[in-house]
């Protein structure tokens, strides 16, 4: 029953017209930064590779399809999340707003139920997205410029990734980006399922984004003990993949928040809206 009723959820997901309004923008996106760099591509990696070019000398394609991944997967990943949160913050919101909730409490599937299939439904359209931006922002991107070693950019200097080592780390951080945006996913389910309208929730899970990201960039100490648990702290954490040595406690320690994220934010779902009043 849970599956069928999984089912069902991904046929209401696709019978929306916000759904397809977050994959197409999110194709308006890549294809925008991906013409503005092949107009314009030299001038910004003049801009990154400038303070080296006295010590250094580049050969070769760099600017590459890799390169542009890299760029492209920067920009959205603060993007994306909007996308997200306006299907799934629908998925309990919408149902509460329509009356239609309590139709669904009347078939023979419990509101643990409801909402996991619910949850799963929102699960596999991030996934979807993810995977959509990741075949735009790499393969099309190579299609166009090419495949070559990618130029990163840290604090510690500059960093060149061959070629040759680049398609496994690629699919790392696409797995972590995953995460991070299922937990964008899981916290605008959570919110839709407090709220009787659709816009509450995605407007709120924005809000929560913006002042834990505020929190976490500010320099001031009371802070720093919190910075660490706060969920979009690691929303980046796809790009240290790119750094050497490969960084993998900090990895662990990302999903690991992620993760507790999401298992505590979908507890929090179950236990209220078993609990909820949807009778009037």
């Amino acid at each position: 029953m849970l599956w069928k009723n999984t089912y069902n959820e991904l046929l209401k997901i696709a019978s929306k017209i916000r759904s397809y309004i977050g994959i197409g923008a999110l194709t308006i996106l890549v294809l925008i930064v991906i013409f503005a760099m092949k107009a314009d591509g030299k001038t910004y990696l003049g801009f990154v590779t400038g303070s080296f070019e006295q010590t250094l000398s580049f050969n070769g394609n760099i600017l590459n399809g890799n390169l542009i991944a890299f760029i492209i997967m920067q920009m959205l990943i603060v993007h994306v999340p909007l996308l997200i949160a306006l299907v799934t913050g629908d998925l309990l919101s919408g149902e509460s707003a329509t009356g239609s909730i309590r139709m669904l409490a009347t078939k023979p599937i419990s509101r643990t139920g409801i909402v996991l299939s619910k949850w799963l439904a929102a699960t596999l359209y991030t996934l979807i997205m993810t995977l959509w931006m990741g075949f735009l922002s790499l393969v099309v991107s190579q299609w166009i410029f090419g495949s070559g070693d990618l130029i990163v950019l840290n604090p510690d200097g500059l960093l060149i990734i061959p070629n040759s080592d680049l398609l496994w780390r690629f699919g790392f951080a696409m797995g972590l980006a995953f995460l991070a945006l299922w937990t964008v996913a899981t916290l605008s389910l959570a919110f839709s399922a407090l709220a009787k309208n659709s816009v509450g929730p995605i407007v709120i899970t924005m809000a929560v984004i913006i002042l834990f990201t505020l929190i976490g960039t500010l320099d001031v100490t009371v802070f720093d003990e919190v910075k660490f648990y706060l969920f979009t702290t690691h929303m980046a954490a796809w790009r240290i993949v790119f750094e050497e040595p490969f960084p993998k406690q900090d990895i662990l320690q990302s999903v690991g928040v992620l993760v507790g994220h999401i298992v505590g934010l979908l507890a929090f779902t179950l236990f209220y809206f078993n609990r909820k009043d949807i009778t009037s």
